[in-house]
Protein backbone atom coordinates (compact mmCIF):
# COMPACT_ATOMS: atom_id res chain seq x y z
CA UNK A 1 0.00 0.00 0.00
CA UNK A 2 1.36 3.46 -0.84
CA UNK A 3 1.90 5.81 2.08
CA UNK A 4 3.53 8.84 0.43
CA UNK A 5 3.98 10.42 -3.01
CA UNK A 6 6.85 12.78 -3.80
CA UNK A 7 6.97 14.78 -7.04
CA UNK A 8 10.28 16.66 -6.94
CA UNK A 9 9.55 18.90 -9.97
CA UNK A 10 6.40 20.24 -8.28
CA UNK A 11 7.80 20.20 -4.72
CA UNK A 12 5.01 17.83 -3.70
CA UNK A 13 5.52 15.56 -0.70
CA UNK A 14 2.11 14.25 0.36
CA UNK A 15 0.77 11.43 2.53
CA UNK A 16 -1.46 8.84 0.85
CA UNK A 17 -4.50 7.08 2.32
CA UNK A 18 -6.61 4.30 0.79
CA UNK A 19 -9.97 5.38 -0.67
CA UNK A 20 -12.93 3.61 -2.28
CA UNK A 21 -15.16 4.69 -5.13
CA UNK A 22 -18.56 6.09 -4.23
CA UNK A 23 -20.65 4.65 -7.03
CA UNK A 24 -18.65 5.39 -10.17
CA UNK A 25 -16.86 8.42 -8.70
CA UNK A 26 -13.53 8.38 -6.93
CA UNK A 27 -13.55 11.12 -4.32
CA UNK A 28 -10.17 12.32 -2.97
CA UNK A 29 -9.63 12.74 0.78
CA UNK A 30 -11.12 15.93 2.25
CA UNK A 31 -7.70 17.31 3.21
CA UNK A 32 -6.31 18.96 0.04
CA UNK A 33 -2.74 18.18 1.18
CA UNK A 34 -3.49 14.44 1.32
CA UNK A 35 -3.74 12.06 -1.63
CA UNK A 36 -6.00 9.05 -2.04
CA UNK A 37 -5.03 5.69 -3.53
CA UNK A 38 -7.87 3.65 -5.04
CA UNK A 39 -7.68 0.58 -2.82
CA UNK A 40 -9.69 -1.60 -5.22
CA UNK A 41 -7.16 -1.05 -8.01
CA UNK A 42 -3.57 -2.11 -8.53
CA UNK A 43 -0.90 -1.50 -5.92
CA UNK A 44 2.18 0.51 -6.84
CA UNK A 45 4.82 -1.83 -8.22
CA UNK A 46 2.28 -4.40 -9.45
CA UNK A 47 3.08 -6.05 -12.79
CA UNK A 48 -0.46 -5.34 -14.06
CA UNK A 49 -2.95 -2.54 -13.67
CA UNK A 50 -3.04 1.16 -12.86
CA UNK A 51 -2.19 2.23 -9.34
CA UNK A 52 -4.54 5.22 -9.25
CA UNK A 53 -3.75 8.16 -6.98
CA UNK A 54 -5.96 11.24 -6.82
CA UNK A 55 -5.99 14.48 -4.91
CA UNK A 56 -7.61 17.87 -4.82
CA UNK A 57 -6.74 20.99 -6.72
CA UNK A 58 -7.67 24.20 -4.94
CA UNK A 59 -8.24 27.17 -7.24
CA UNK A 60 -6.91 29.54 -4.57
CA UNK A 61 -3.86 27.35 -3.89
CA UNK A 62 -3.01 24.79 -1.24
CA UNK A 63 -3.93 21.55 -2.99
CA UNK A 64 -1.23 18.89 -3.24
CA UNK A 65 -1.89 18.47 -6.97
CA UNK A 66 -2.55 22.12 -7.88
CA UNK A 67 0.13 22.06 -10.58
CA UNK A 68 -0.11 18.46 -11.79
CA UNK A 69 -0.66 19.69 -15.36
CA UNK A 70 2.84 21.22 -15.29
CA UNK A 71 4.57 17.84 -15.21
CA UNK A 72 6.44 16.82 -18.35
CA UNK A 73 7.46 13.57 -19.94
CA UNK A 74 10.55 12.30 -18.11
CA UNK A 75 9.77 13.90 -14.73
CA UNK A 76 10.08 11.62 -11.70
CA UNK A 77 7.37 10.56 -9.26
CA UNK A 78 8.37 8.62 -6.15
CA UNK A 79 5.93 6.40 -4.26
CA UNK A 80 6.70 5.11 -0.76
CA UNK A 81 5.30 1.71 0.19
CA UNK A 82 5.97 -0.68 3.06
CA UNK A 83 8.69 -2.23 0.85
CA UNK A 84 10.47 1.05 0.19
CA UNK A 85 10.44 3.62 -2.61
CA UNK A 86 9.30 3.00 -6.18
CA UNK A 87 10.53 5.42 -8.82
CA UNK A 88 8.25 6.23 -11.74
CA UNK A 89 8.90 8.25 -14.89
CA UNK A 90 6.13 10.40 -16.38
CA UNK A 91 5.17 9.14 -19.84
CA UNK A 92 2.16 11.35 -20.53
CA UNK A 93 0.19 14.35 -19.26
CA UNK A 94 -3.30 14.81 -20.69
CA UNK A 95 -6.26 17.05 -19.91
CA UNK A 96 -9.78 15.78 -20.60
CA UNK A 97 -13.20 17.31 -20.04
CA UNK A 98 -15.03 15.59 -17.19
CA UNK A 99 -17.33 13.87 -19.70
CA UNK A 100 -14.43 12.45 -21.72
CA UNK A 101 -12.69 11.31 -18.53
CA UNK A 102 -15.84 9.38 -17.57
CA UNK A 103 -16.21 7.90 -21.08
CA UNK A 104 -12.56 6.82 -21.19
CA UNK A 105 -12.22 5.77 -17.54
CA UNK A 106 -11.85 2.07 -18.33
CA UNK A 107 -8.90 2.81 -20.63
CA UNK A 108 -7.35 5.63 -18.57
CA UNK A 109 -7.44 3.67 -15.32
CA UNK A 110 -7.10 0.17 -16.82
CA UNK A 111 -6.53 -2.73 -14.49
CA UNK A 112 -5.27 -4.94 -17.33
CA UNK A 113 -2.48 -2.67 -18.61
CA UNK A 114 1.17 -3.21 -17.75
CA UNK A 115 1.83 -1.93 -14.24
CA UNK A 116 1.83 1.84 -14.04
CA UNK A 117 0.99 4.81 -11.85
CA UNK A 118 -1.85 7.15 -12.79
CA UNK A 119 -2.22 10.50 -11.01
CA UNK A 120 -5.37 12.54 -11.52
CA UNK A 121 -6.92 15.77 -10.29
CA UNK A 122 -9.40 18.40 -11.37
CA UNK A 123 -8.41 21.38 -13.49
CA UNK A 124 -9.93 24.18 -15.57
CA UNK A 125 -11.72 26.21 -12.86
CA UNK A 126 -14.49 28.35 -14.38
CA UNK A 127 -15.25 30.33 -11.22
CA UNK A 128 -17.88 27.86 -10.05
CA UNK A 129 -16.55 24.35 -10.70
CA UNK A 130 -13.78 22.38 -12.35
CA UNK A 131 -14.54 21.41 -15.94
CA UNK A 132 -11.68 19.01 -16.69
CA UNK A 133 -9.27 16.44 -15.28
CA UNK A 134 -5.51 16.24 -15.57
CA UNK A 135 -4.38 12.62 -16.01
CA UNK A 136 -0.68 11.77 -15.64
CA UNK A 137 0.57 8.32 -16.59
CA UNK A 138 3.95 7.08 -15.31
CA UNK A 139 5.78 3.78 -15.62
CA UNK A 140 8.42 2.26 -13.35
CA UNK A 141 11.84 3.81 -13.96
CA UNK A 142 13.40 0.35 -14.28
CA UNK A 143 11.56 -0.20 -17.60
Amino acid sequence: MPTRVVIPTLEVDAPVVPIKAAGRALVPPGDPQQLGWWADGARPGAARGSALVTGHTVHTGGGALDHLDQLSRGDLVLVRTSRGWIEYVVRGVEIFSKGITAQRAQQLFSQTSRGRLVLTTCTDWDGVRYLSNTVVTATPASR
